[in-house]
């Protein structure tokens, strides 16, 4: 029994590989009873392809799933159940490819975490250096304060005197005695 003469076409979709390798073999060499038919082009005997190393039926990567998560193309043709080994595989490289996406997302969002953790950090030390400045800024402005503030020997003459000042119609200038210069004094006599 013969087996059938494949195009370039069906050969690849057999071999699972591309229209260019079976190309490529062809020229070089390595499928010598290839013929050339008007109609159908170049025609492979499949005992040429497994004579150089070709394996029918070859498992294709995950691009043999379709849009729907069927196969197509040489992973429907696949005899003795080994169409569910190319589903299967095909899954487990999607579910890988997934399972990255996930990891490489959790990273990123890590990432973004750590850096905007260490910018609050940043904004919190420089938070702090500001209040500890605007602390020292209120310390100095206190110890001014309290510079310009008279001494608590000076306050009892600034103090009303019971019946002068406005209550008793007379403030401590009034009534002050011009000393010999005719410089007014600013206390009271006793």
């Amino acid at each position: 029994m013969t087996r059938p003469m494949l195009n370039q076409r069906e050969a690849a979709a057999a071999c699972g590989v591309s229209r260019t390798t079976i190309r490529r073999r062809r020229e070089a060499g390595g499928l010598p009873n290839s013929v050339q038919d008007e109609v159908r082009g170049w025609l492979i005997p499949v005992e040429d392809l497994l004579a150089a190393g070709f394996r029918l039926h070859a498992p294709t990567g995950p691009d043999v799933l379709g849009a729907d998560g069927t196969t197509g193309g040489a992973g429907e043709r696949l005899e003795n159940g080994q169409g569910d080994v190319v589903v299967l595989r095909a899954e487990l490289e999607r579910l890988r490819h997934e399972h990255a996406l996930v990891v490489a997302e959790a990273e990123h969002g890590r990432k973004l975490a750590e850096a905007e953790a260490g910018h609050l950090r940043a904004q919190l030390a420089l938070r702090v250096e500001q209040l500890a400045s605007q602390g020292e800024h209120i310390a100095d402005l206190q110890q001014t304060l309290r510079a310009l503030m008279p001494a608590p020997e000076r306050a009892a003459l600034h103090a009303p005197v019971p019946g002068q000042g406005p209550d008793g119609g007379r403030s401590l200038l009034e009534g002050a005695e011009v000393e010999g210069g005719g410089r007014r004094r600013w206390w009271p006599r006793p």
